[in-house]
């Protein structure tokens, strides 16, 4: 069995957590840039997640507060994975990685963040993309600022 160990993320998981939900709440804020929203659906949005394994680690997630992936109605379903395929074709011809991880983390046991709240992620992969330095010295290198990555990706879905 492998492992794959990814202790940057501890940031996250011990960080305080904001009361509401942020799926719900920074999309009505209206503050794309801000926020790192790219792209408004009619029932889903794509948006930069703020703790990215690589550049370019999106999520999609539906404007309605859903636990989990069954509840979505058909209309939301389809448009969420039409933008997840969506969101390939754009990370393909903006970053040309070699390769995706695609999913969703359904509960808390899971490894889900925002429990509550549906969302997929995408993770653009490259060879060699994690190296020596999370496991010597406890640090990820991402290598392009979440406001430059918004830069280059906003506008192309």
């Amino acid at each position: 069995m492998k492992y794959v160990w990814a202790p940057w993320r501890i940031e996250y998981i011990r960080s305080a957590k904001p009361s509401g939900c942020i799926l719900c709440d920074l999309p009505k804020e209206k503050q794309d840039k801000k926020n790192y929203i790219l792209y408004r659906g009619k029932k889903n949005f794509i948006m930069l997640n703020s703790y990215p394994y690589n550049p370019g680690h999106l999520l999609i997630a539906p404007y309605r507060h859903l636990g989990s992936l069954e509840l979505l109605t058909e209309a939301e379903r389809n448009e969420h994975y039409d933008l997840v395929s969506r969101s390939i074709v754009v990370l393909k011809k903006v970053f040309n990685p070699g390769g995706f991880n695609i999913g969703a983390n359904l509960g808390r046991v899971a490894g889900a963040g925002i429990e509550d709240h549906f969302h997929s992620h995408i993770v653009p992969r490259w060879q060699g993309d994690n190296n020596f330095m999370p496991v010597l010295s406890d640090t990820r290198i991402i290598p392009q600022a979440l406001a430059d990555t918004y830069d280059t990706l906003v506008g192309k879905f």
